[in-house]
C-alpha cells in the first residue's frame, strides 16, 4: 500500500514524474471519495444498479446546495467555455459563428465540425495544431479508418488557442504547456470567480494534451454560475446556443440541452462523467450554475436522467434518454 507521507517529485510543482504521483496526502482517492447515490435503476421494485456521483448548485459566487460537492476532480473539456474567456476578445473579429462554437466544443468529428475547426487557422498554420490523432466519435455509412488530428473532439479548441496566440503576439510553440501565457491567462479567469488567492491543488494533462486543473464540484458550479452571470461579456454564450450541433453533435447531451432550453441554458459535457449547466432563471439573478459528476466516468444515460430531473424542476423540458429495458430510473 503506498505511503501517503512520501513526497513525490514534481515538475515545477505541477505534473508528477512518479507513477505513484496520484497517491498524495490530502487528496482522497478510491473509497475515501465522498460520492453520493444519484440514480437508482430498479426492476419490479428491486434495485439493480445504483449510480454514484456528485452534484453542486451555485448562485453567483455562493454554493447553495450539493451532494458530494467537496469531491475533487478535473474539469476536463467541460471547462472549454471558461478556457476561451481570456481569448474571446482577441478572437471576436477572427472567427465566424460556427468557428466560435467549435472553439468551445467537444465535437463528434463530422464534416461540419472539421470544416469549422479548419476555418480557424490559415492553411500554413494548420500543421502546428497538436490535437491527438483520432477518428470521428460517431460515424454513419462509410467508415473513416484513417485517424486525423482534425477528427479529434478537441481540435477546435486547439486551433482557437493557436489563432489567439497569433492575434495576441504569444508564441505558438508550447501552447499546451502550463508555462505558456495562455494557461496563466486561464488561471486568472478562474480567479475572477473563485477569488484572487485561489490556486489549483493539482494540474494534469488532459487527454488532448492541454492542461486541466483540479476543482471541487462546488467550485465548478460557481464557475458555471459565472458563465450565466457574464453571458453578455463576450460571444461564447451566443455561439453555443446559436450552433448547438457544433458544440457536440448527433445525440450528444449538451447539444440536446442547448436546443431544448431555447437559449436559457448553456450546457457543456466533460470527459469521465461531467456535465456543466449555466442557467438563466428569474429566481437566480446572479446566474445559476449546476455541475454533475458521475463517479464511474462517462455515463450519458445516467447524467441525462439527473439533468432532466434538475432542469424539469426549473421549468425546462428535456426529453428522456433512450428507454430502459423494463427498468425504472429513480433520482
Amino acid at each position: 500500500m503506498p505511503n501517503s507521507d512520501i513526497a513525490y517529485p514534481e515538475v515545477a510543482g505541477l505534473y508528477p514524474v512518479s507513477p505513484l504521483g496520484e497517491s498524495q496526502r490530502g487528496i482522497p482517492t478510491g473509497r475515501d471519495v465522498e460520492w453520493e447515490p444519484l440514480v437508482d435503476y430498479r426492476r419490479n421494485g428491486v434495485s439493480e444498479t445504483t449510480i454514484h456521483g456528485a452534484v453542486a448548485w451555485a448562485h453567483g459566487g455562493s454554493s447553495i446546495h450539493s451532494f458530494g460537492g467537496n469531491v475533487l476532480c478535473y474539469g476536463r473539456s467541460m471547462m472549454k467555455p471558461l478556457m476561451m474567456k481570456p481569448l474571446a476578445e482577441a478572437l471576436s473579429s477572427a472567427l465566424d459563428g460556427p468557428s466560435r462554437a467549435i472553439a468551445v466544443s467537444s465535437h463528434n468529428g463530422d464534416a461540419s465540425h472539421v470544416a469549422a475547426a479548419q476555418a480557424i487557422l490559415p492553411e500554413e498554420d494548420q500543421g502546428l495544431m497538436q490535437a491527438p490523432l483520432d477518428v470521428p466519435l460517431i460515424q454513419f455509412g462509410r467508415q473513416v479508418r484513417r485517424p486525423r488530428r482534425w477528427f479529434h473532439c478537441c481540435s477546435g479548441e486547439h486551433a482557437a488557442v493557436l489563432r489567439a496566440c497569433q492575434e495576441l503576439g504569444w508564441p505558438q510553440a508550447g501552447y499546451m504547456l502550463p508555462s505558456h501565457p495562455f494557461f496563466e491567462a486561464y488561471l486568472q479567469t478562474l480567479r475572477r470567480y473563485l477569488g484572487d488567492d485561489w490556486s489549483p491543488l493539482k494540474v494534469a494533462r488532459d487527454g488532448c494534451g492541454m492542461p486541466t486543473v483540479s476543482n471541487t464540484v462546488t467550485e465548478l458550479a460557481v464557475l458555471f454560475a459565472g458563465l450565466a452571470d457574464g453571458k453578455e461579456e463576450d460571444w461564447i454564450w451566443d455561439a453555443m446556443v446559436d450552433y448547438p450541433d457544433i458544440v457536440g453533435g448527433f445525440n450528444r447531451l449538451d447539444s440536446t440541452v442547448l436546443k431544448a432550453c431555447e437559449g436559457r441554458v448553456l450546457a457543456k459535457e466533460g470527459a469521465d462523467g461531467l456535465l456543466g449547466l449555466a442557467i438563466l432563471h428569474d429566481d437566480f439573478p446572479e446566474g445559476l450554475g449546476i455541475v454533475i459528476k458521475v463517479a464511474h466516468g462517462w455515463d450519458p444515460r445516467a447524467i441525462w436522467y439527473v439533468a432532466r430531473g434538475i432542469l424539469g424542476v426549473l421549468g425546462f423540458d428535456l426529453r428522456n434518454p433512450y428507454p430502459l429495458e423494463k427498468q425504472k430510473a429513480f433520482l
